[in-house]
C-alpha cells in the first residue's frame, strides 16, 4: 500500500511539474496577457485541465518571480453576482460611498469652521475627480489600457471638463446654476456612468 500511494504521489509530481513546464513554454512562445487567456489555450492542448489547477500553478510560478499574469476573472452568471465580487468592484463602492458623503457633508454637516473644512474636501472630490474617474471606468473597462497615473489625470481633466458643461446645461433648465442643483446633477451623473462602468466590465468578465 506505501509503495502505491509514494508511486502515485510520484506520478502527480511529475505531472505538475509538467504542466508548469507547459504554461512557462506558452507564455514564452504565445505571450498571453492574461491567465484568462493562457488557460484558452492550455485547454487545446490539455483538455482535463481545470481553471482552479491553473490558477495554483501560476500562483506558485508567480510567487517563485517566473511570470506575471493577471488573475483569471471571476466566475459570475448574473450581473448582480458581479457586483458582490469585492475584489472587482472595490472602485464602485467608493464611488457611492464618497457620492453619500458629499450629500451628508452638504446637508448635514453645519458650514462652521472648522467642520466645513469636511464639506470643501469631499465637495473637491465629487467635482474634481470623480466625474470624470466614472467616465475613465466606463471608457476602458478591462483595466489594462492605461496605468495608474494616467487614469488618475485623465480622471481628473475630464473631470474639469464635464463639471462646467454640466453648469452650463443647467444654465438653461428651470433650477438653474444653483447648490442643490448641480450637486444632485453631479450625483445623479456620477452614479448612472458608474453603474454603466460596472456592467461594462461584468460584460468583459463574461467574454473572459
Amino acid at each position: 500500500m506505501k509503495t502505491r500511494k509514494s508511486n502515485e504521489k510520484r506520478v502527480n509530481l511529475i505531472q505538475n511539474v509538467s504542466v508548469e513546464q507547459m504554461v512557462e513554454e506558452t507564455i514564452k512562445s504565445r505571450r498571453p496577457e492574461t491567465v484568462a487567456e493562457l488557460f484558452k489555450i492550455l485547454r487545446e492542448k490539455k483538455p482535463d485541465l481545470t481553471r482552479e489547477e491553473l490558477v495554483k500553478i501560476v500562483e506558485k510560478l508567480r510567487d517563485d518571480e517566473k511570470i506575471e499574469l493577471q488573475l483569471l476573472p471571476p466566475r459570475v452568471g448574473t450581473y448582480l453576482e458581479y457586483l458582490g465580487v469585492k475584489s472587482e468592484n472595490l472602485w464602485f463602492y467608493f464611488v457611492v460611498a464618497t457620492s453619500i458623503a458629499v450629500l451628508l457633508a452638504v446637508y448635514v454637516i453645519p458650514s462652521t469652521y472648522p467642520l466645513v473644512v469636511l464639506r470643501w474636501i469631499v465637495g473637491s472630490i465629487l467635482v474634481l475627480f470623480l466625474p470624470g474617474f466614472v467616465v475613465m471606468q466606463a471608457l476602458f473597462p478591462s483595466g489594462r489600457e492605461l496605468d495608474a497615473i494616467e487614469r488618475f489625470a485623465l480622471s481628473v481633466g475630464l473631470s474639469i471638463a464635464i463639471t462646467p458643461l454640466i453648469g452650463l446645461l443647467l444654465n438653461y433648465t428651470p433650477w438653474g446654476i444653483r447648490l442643490d442643483p448641480i450637486i444632485t446633477s453631479l450625483f445623479v451623473f456620477t452614479l448612472s456612468i458608474a453603474i454603466i462602468a460596472t456592467y461594462r466590465k461584468y460584460r468583459v468578465v463574461l467574454r473572459a
